[in-house]
């Protein structure tokens, strides 16, 4: 069955690139509704915008959707990410300003609200897309895949210049409380080089090491260091499953990424969508209920990060 909060979530966190309080609420929503996000600073024009990958206009550093009125809400994948790992099929979001709150970096606060606001089962039967054929695409030496398959996996892996991180890979079936387990706590990374440039072009203002690993060659600026050995590949994948929800409903299917981004995910989106019988929208049966993520979540699954 699909799924609303049973009550809302309210959130306040900082922007990552305005360095300003942004106030997020997430609300219940009917059966067919599925995930919108409201611009409640915006008065003047249109300011609903629908969480599908068609709406997505820039991938630069994060995930920003539009809507056709100009009104638009960026760094939008670590929510979407908590949305689709717990399950929601329905939830209307207000924020009053032009991106979600970057939290810690991770998906964790997310996904501890939404399960502490419990879920709620509508009367309507949940819907997903089945990738039917392979489609893949290719740019500077990045390559991403939708295979088929019978439930939702994600097989990623990154190669870095910088000792702290490396090669890494994994892959994932996002069933039975996964991503809650293994991806929501794990955060954005980046390179300290790479943070001076962003700030001095006036992004990333809100950016320190309470939302972001920070590396520098085989250093780890983060008094803390890692959460887990391989975080960065696993925040990929985090990222991944955040954009593929932009597919306007749950999918079954094989997600391969190498070297792999927003941009290169969204494409591949397009893509999977514009390639006649490459994909196909059934009506789940339970079997096929319980391989979806967000499935089978119990508490201590979010127990176990904390």
């Amino acid at each position: 069955m699909q799924t609303t909060l049973r009550k809302s979530v309210r959130i306040v966190g900082t922007g990552l690139h305005s360095g300003r309080p942004v106030r997020l609420t997430l609300s219940p929503a009917s059966a067919e509704h599925g995930i919108w996000f409201r611009r409640t600073d915006i008065t003047d024009r249109d300011n609903i915008i629908q969480a599908i990958y068609d709406c997505v206009a820039d991938t630069t550093l994060c995930t920003r959707i539009e809507n056709d009125a100009g009104a638009s809400v960026s760094t939008v994948e670590h929510l979407m990410a908590a949305i689709a790992g717990c399950g929601l099929h329905n939830v209307m979001i207000d924020v009053d300003g032009p991106e979600v709150p970057i939290m810690d970096g991770s998906s964790r606060r997310f996904v501890r609200d939404i399960m502490a606001a419990g879920l709620q089962e509508l009367d309507a039967p949940v819907r997903v897309f089945r990738v039917v054929k392979p489609v893949s695409h290719t740019e500077n030496g990045v390559t991403v895949s939708l295979e088929p398959h019978d439930g939702m996996e994600i097989d990623f892996s990154i190669d870095f210049a910088d000792a702290a991180i490396g090669h890494q890979e994994k892959a994932l079936n996002m069933a039975n409380g996964t991503f809650v387990r293994e991806l929501s706590d794990c955060r954005t990374f980046c390179r300290r080089d790479d943070v001076e440039a962003m700030q001095a072009a006036g992004l990333g203002l809100g950016g320190s090491l309470d939302n972001a690993v920070v590396v520098q060659g085989a250093t780890v600026l983060n008094p803390d260091g890692f959460r887990r050995s391989d975080e960065c590949v696993r925040h990929k994948m985090l990222d991944a499953l955040g954009d593929l929800a932009l597919a306007g409903a749950p999918m079954l299917g094989r997600y391969v990424g190498e070297r792999a981004g927003h941009g290169p995910t969204n494409r591949l989106l397009r893509k999977l969508f514009a390639t006649p019988g490459a994909v196909e929208m059934i009506e789940c049966t339970p079997a096929m209920e319980s391989s979806l993520p967000g499935f089978g979540i119990r508490a201590t699954d979010l127990a176990q990060v904390g």
